[in-house]
């Protein structure tokens, strides 16, 4: 994977506020490349430590990594089932909040 591609990955996950959430595929689609979900999964596997890699789950609210659900609890999000509660209401999408 291009060292480059990475790095936008990072800095836009930099970017999802604490309590917030967003997808694989929303920040694939937010730097130019919609059919690229399983490449920013990938790349979010090996983030640096200061990348907040448990804000950003699976389309529908599905955490991908269980052991992150601690993790979104301490910012007030409520997971149940692997799943994020009301994942429509904390679901961040940088195309409409960091344009407008």
């Amino acid at each position: 994977m291009e060292e480059k591609f990475k790095k936008q990955v990072y800095e836009l996950a930099k970017l999802i506020p604490q309590g917030r959430v967003t997808t694989y595929g929303t920040i694939a689609k937010a730097l130019g490349y919609p059919n690229h979900s399983r490449h920013v999964g990938k790349a979010m596997g090996g983030c640096p430590a200061d990348v907040p890699a448990h804000r950003v789950i699976s389309s529908g609210g599905v955490l991908a990594v269980p052991g992150f659900q601690e993790r979104l609890e301490s910012e007030g999000l409520v997971v149940q089932n692997s799943r994020v509660k009301d994942f429509k209401k904390f679901f961040w999408d940088p195309m409409k909040e960091l344009i407008d």
